[in-house]
């Protein structure tokens, strides 16, 4: 499989191409174009979250962390005092940094569930479900959001795909095929489990309007 460093510079540049692509074409401005290429290359990394080596959990729950901790910052800000702002925040940070890593790598396995196809749609959807119920974005922008997430999340899965095939002895690794996989077919239920946590983010998902503007306005730029 592919490393962790060529996992986040591959998700890197693909972020950088799918923001300022998007910039020059006019899609949105520079300053919408920044989070977009974060989001991309915080996707390429995410399916490590099931990870075994403890660096990619500690990078992947460390970024989690903080986006945890800066969204708390933003929503709370006008609704506590100072110190106590402060001090939610760094319980924020905190709890999902050193409580919810830990819990959550003590019952992930990995190339589970969370490297598959379903899984890289569940973060795509719980992104723009976030960017618009807990930061406001306007439902456009918060698909574009979840699609960069899902742009990442692709990188990774082929990425890993194609390392797993061996060119000069001709054969294919065992890992071959536990990445771009619909779902973990060993434990079903965990899938089951993904898609009642999308049906119930539903009253909060950003409006489908916006999502099929996305898609118009990326068919526009192709040649008819």
């Amino acid at each position: 499989m592919a490393n962790f460093g060529t996992h986040i510079s591959v998700a890197a540049g693909s972020g950088c191409v799918l923001a300022l692509g998007g910039w020059h074409f006019g899609l949105w401005t520079p300053w919408q174009a920044w989070p977009l290429m974060l989001l991309t290359t915080l996707g390429g990394i995410l399916p490590d979250i099931d990870s075994d080596h403890s660096h990619s959990v500690r990078l992947v729950f460390g970024l989690l962390a903080f986006m945890s901790a800066a969204a708390g910052a933003w929503l709370l800000q006008s609704q506590l005092a100072f110190s106590y702002w402060l001090m939610a925040c760094a319980g924020i940070y905190a709890g999902v940094r050193y409580v919810l890593a830990p819990v959550f790598k003590s019952f992930s396995v990995h190339r589970g569930i969370w490297h598959s196809l379903l899984a890289a749609v569940f973060f795509a959807w719980t992104g723009s479900t976030l960017s618009h119920a807990a930061l406001g974005q306007p439902s456009w922008l918060a698909w574009t959001h979840g699609l960069a997430l899902l742009v990442g999340c692709l990188v990774h899965l082929t990425l890993d795909e194609l390392y797993s095939v061996d060119l000069e002895g001709a054969r294919l690794k065992r890992s071959f095929g536990t990445a771009l996989k619909l779902f973990d077919y060993d434990r079903p239920w965990r899938a089951v489990a993904l898609i009642l946590l999308m049906l119930a983010m539903l009253p909060w998902l950003p409006n489908w309007m916006g999502l099929q503007a996305v898609g118009q306005q990326w068919l526009a730029l192709w040649p008819s």
